[in-house]
């Protein structure tokens, strides 16, 4: 993960660090390397903020939703958008939050106008987890 990338992971880490019951919806986002589904320490350390905003939450529903850049097959990209997503479902249930809350999601590829398959491309590489609706 470059330097900008991992600024803005922690910024959005620092941004949503105490956890409190919510007025709406809520996303907390996880990044990934190329090819990836492996959680680095921000993914870790996201995921379980957002785990205490939703057991602070206990009504409002979980949707993690996968996704990749367009590099490699939109098949290929779809099924690592879902690895995804359930590695950070199952991170989620380990930290406490019960899985029948969680719904699981593959949007697949996903790209942003104007950014190329280069160094902007790893913000596609993400998983949102929303809490609310």
């Amino acid at each position: 993960m470059n330097r900008f990338a991992a600024s803005l992971s922690f910024a959005l880490f620092t941004a949503f660090a105490a956890p409190a019951a919510i007025a709406g919806p809520v996303a907390y986002p996880i990044f990934f390397q190329p090819w990836s589904a492996g959680l680095d320490a921000n993914a870790t350390s996201t995921i379980s903020i957002a785990a205490k905003a939703a057991q602070a939450n206990p009504t409002f529903p979980i949707v993690v939703t996968g996704s990749a850049d367009t590099v490699g097959g939109a098949t290929a990209n779809k099924d690592l958008a879902l690895t995804r997503a359930q590695v950070v479902a199952d991170a989620l249930t380990a930290d406490g939050v019960a899985a029948s809350r969680i719904a699981v999601v593959s949007a697949g590829e996903v790209s942003s106008p104007g950014v190329s398959a280069g160094s902007f491309a790893q913000f596609s590489r993400r998983v949102l987890i929303q809490i609310g609706n």
